[in-house]
């Protein structure tokens, strides 16, 4: 182990490496060079003057920013010694377990490239390019035949590979309770019982104000949402990036929401980042990859079904199309047990596209953003942060197979009946919430409530609420679902969600569930 001086050492390191060259530092330098003119810096206090005058015209603040970011974005640096592999994904047999399923799901799209004839990625002819640049803004008329096209893996499939999951270093016999044998996930992680989670969301507790609570139109705004706004109006105005994600965790008010948000995953929208989108639509332009026609199918059989999303149509397929272009988002894989497939577009020597096959949760963000450059950056940080981990078999706390353990945990301590019960039916409760989780909600709840979700994810920096949400709403239809008697009863029981309010049934499962 690292001492803790060694540790901070690295860290600090390994950020101003990666700052070192980045927009912000070419701003930094250039704004310390033009301030030497001002009478008031003086040669003997250059030093002093210099890093005063950054403070107070906000300099400083945006490099704060961009640290916070790096130090959310980054593991914890690893021993010296270790291999990079590590940095990946510390347990070998996970790390073997995400190859395996890459390689699956590299042959199911090569299958289907050899099948259907069609290549993984080609140059469009120009008539082809000048066709799409005059419909970019409204791809969503297009009908395209994609019966051909079959999804490379459903959830319920990825949710298998999990289940068979084994630590082979671990002897299961040894577990004291049989509860460990109850459920499906069968790996020995360390996840977080309701006492652990009660002091980590402390602020989510009973006697603290939420929005999602009371904003409610019967509670009166002077109680809490007046002030809790000039707040949040306070935390954009400092533009604090540590102070929007405190805030986060009570919830944004809907008129704030966008610019923490932002603030929060520092997004700034700067020109570098909207000529970054621009290149990436010009990629999207002369190039056809295979999954483009994945991105339409999902995006036609989701969004363009759903009341909530129908009309982002347009803005899902601009963005997805381009975060399938986009190498930047290659770097975060190094921190990241999975590796990216690749599709190389013939004729182009050392360009590698890559190809991000599960179309990740954008459509929530359309409520938020109406530029598609800015819509897109807030969507990138997102997914490297967070959802990427959803789709990706890791031991992160805030992997998709921590929050199904913890999830099955949660049940199995608090509602052990219920658990037994749906177990003894054949209703196993993570078959039915696995989708959810996967999804992070998304196209399960009302968008207002997915939002108020999200806050919390981003608040508290972690997706472990996912799971604390999915167990609270088995415990909310708990008495329905100990009358059915088949899953096909029990999912018809969960199969509406969107009547539902998050805060309430988050806060009455961590807060009020006797221990």
């Amino acid at each position: 182990m690292m001492d803790e001086s060694t540790e901070l050492s690295l860290t600090i390191a390994q950020i101003v490496q990666r700052l070192k060259g980045s927009h912000l530092h070419s701003q930094i330098e250039r704004q310390a060079k033009e301030c030497l003119h001002q009478p008031d810096i003086k040669l003997e206090s250059l030093k002093e003057d210099v890093r005063s005058f950054l403070k107070t015209s906000g300099w400083e603040r945006k490099l704060q920013n961009a640290v916070y970011r790096e130090l959310h974005v980054q593991l914890p640096p690893s021993h010296p010694a270790a291999p990079p592999e590590h940095l990946k994904e510390p347990l070998a047999y996970m790390r073997k377990a995400q190859a395996s399923w890459e390689k699956r799901v590299l042959k199911s799209l090569n299958s289907m490239s050899t099948e259907l004839g069609v290549p993984l990625a080609r140059m469009r002819p120009a008539v082809e390019q000048k066709e799409l640049t005059n419909k970019w803004n409204e791809m969503g008329t297009d009908e395209p035949d994609l019966s051909r096209f079959r999804p490379v893996y459903a959830p319920k499939d990825f949710l298998e590979v999990l289940i068979s999951l084994r630590n082979p270093n671990h002897d299961s016999s040894e577990d004291i309770s049989a509860r460990s044998h109850w459920g499906l996930i069968q790996v020995p992680l360390n996840v977080r019982d309701i006492p652990q989670l009660r002091q980590a969301y402390s602020e989510l507790n009973l006697t603290t104000g939420q929005l999602g609570i009371d904003d409610h139109a019967h509670v009166h705004p002077d109680l809490f949402e007046n002030d809790y706004v000039q707040i949040g109006k306070k935390v954009v105005a400092d533009q604090d990036s540590a102070a929007a994600q405190q805030y986060s965790r009570q919830g944004c008010p809907t008129g704030l929401r966008a610019e923490l948000w932002a603030l929060i995953l520092n997004s700034t929208n700067q020109p570098p980042d909207v000529m970054h989108y621009e290149q990436l639509k010009a990629g999207v332009i002369q190039h056809d990859l295979l999954v483009d026609n994945l991105i339409y199918k999902d995006v036609k059989l989701t969004a363009s079904n759903d009341d909530y999303y129908f009309v982002f149509e347009d803005f899902l397929y601009q963005v997805l199309l381009c975060f399938s272009r986009d190498t930047a988002v290659l770097e975060h894989f190094k921190y990241n047990s999975a590796t990216p497939p690749k599709s190389y577009i013939q004729g182009k020597v050392g360009e590698e596209e890559c190809a991000v096959v599960y179309p990740p949760n954008v459509a929530p963000l359309c409520f938020l953003y109406n530029e598609p450059s800015k819509l897109y950056s807030v969507f990138r940080e997102m997914y490297i942060r967070y959802f990427f981990r959803l789709h990706s078999i890791s031991s992160s706390p805030s992997g998709i197979v921590s929050l199904c353990l913890q999830f099955e945990r949660l049940l199995q301590t608090h509602l052990p009946q219920l658990f037994y019960h749906l177990r003894q039916i054949g209703a196993q409760p993570l078959r039915i919430a696995f989708k959810w989780m996967v999804r992070a909600f998304s196209g399960y709840l009302s968008t207002d409530q997915l939002l108020l979700l999200w806050d919390r994810i981003l608040g508290y920096d972690s997706l472990e609420v996912v799971a604390v949400l999915a167990a609270a709403v088995f415990a909310f239809r708990a008495e329905n679902l100990m009358e059915v008697t088949s899953l096909a009863s029990a999912e018809a029981v969960l199969a509406d969600l969107s009547t539902l309010k998050v805060m309430p049934l988050i806060q009455i499962f961590l807060f009020a569930t006797a221990i």
